[in-house]
């Protein structure tokens, strides 16, 4: 999801939908009642240039954050594993009230779970990439070799890059589902959202990784990727972004942060 420019830390204060889910998930876990978590502006002071986006710009192909996941068959060695980090590290900075360390944690769980739960996130883009550039992901270490897809010959070059910025090409599909997202909720509002007593109880029971997969699967049910690539941004994707996509989101994050206050 779009988090900003990663230029400036105020660059996600429009279109942020990063941010406008860490606002309103805040509100419902900080009306569950937990005894610390730290304030809305410190959370986000680790979205856009100081969140996951940031470190694909500042250092490219080096520990790079990858939020992507296949609803069909959610592998354990990936963003699985991102979550399962960073609720425990969030847990652990809870207990000992560090602000910064829980804040930095509470976003960076937020940001892994937001893009897993987002349908552009569910295409296999690296398999796609690879595909391109006979090459995994790690060896795009410079910006020019992550905007810029070389090829054999220059016919090549032309080739892979048009699939992938082009017309429907991978990049520019994934792009403007993320821009459609952003644009159809400005802006957020939470209305009556609120956190059931059956779900905080069943994130507690169950744990946060396997209440996220079967949100994964609620929403991979609902095929918004594909109508999108199919017909473009519609009134119907619009909608489902505003009442289902969306508020299923931002119960997963505040869940998420809920979870990992539990002092069991």
């Amino acid at each position: 999801m779009y988090s900003g420019t990663t230029l400036h830390h105020k660059s996600g204060n429009v279109l942020g939908v990063h941010q406008k889910i860490n606002k309103v998930a805040h509100r419902l876990a900080i009306d569950y009642g937990q005894d610390f978590f730290p304030p809305l502006k410190s959370v986000q002071h680790f979205e856009g240039k100081n969140g996951p986006d940031g470190i694909k710009r500042k250092n490219p192909g080096a520990d790079e954050p990858w939020h992507f996941i296949d609803p069909k068959n959610p592998r354990e060695d990936t963003l699985l594993q991102q979550i399962k980090h960073h609720e425990q590290s969030l847990r652990g900075a809870l207990k000992n009230k560090d602000e910064q360390k829980a804040s930095f944690e509470a976003a960076w769980l937020s940001h892994a779970i937001v893009d897993g739960l987002t349908p552009a996130h569910h295409f296999p883009f690296e398999e796609h990439l690879e595909g391109l550039r006979g090459e995994p992901k790690e060896t795009r270490d410079s910006m020019r070799k992550k905007l810029v897809i070389s090829g054999e010959t220059k016919r090549a070059t032309l080739r892979n890059n048009w699939e992938f910025w082009g017309a429907k090409g991978v990049m520019t599909s994934h792009l403007l589902f993320e821009l459609g997202v952003a644009s159809a909720i400005t802006p957020l509002r939470a209305g009556k959202l609120e956190l059931t007593s059956d779900e905080i109880g069943r994130v507690k029971e169950l744990g946060i990784q396997k209440v996220f997969l079967e949100n994964l699967q609620t929403i991979a049910e609902l095929q918004m990727y594909e109508t999108f690539t199919q017909k473009g941004w519609t009134p119907t994707l619009a909608r489902q972004t505003k009442k289902k996509l969306i508020p299923l989101i931002i119960k997963t994050v505040a869940l998420s942060w809920i979870y990992a206050s539990d002092r069991r």
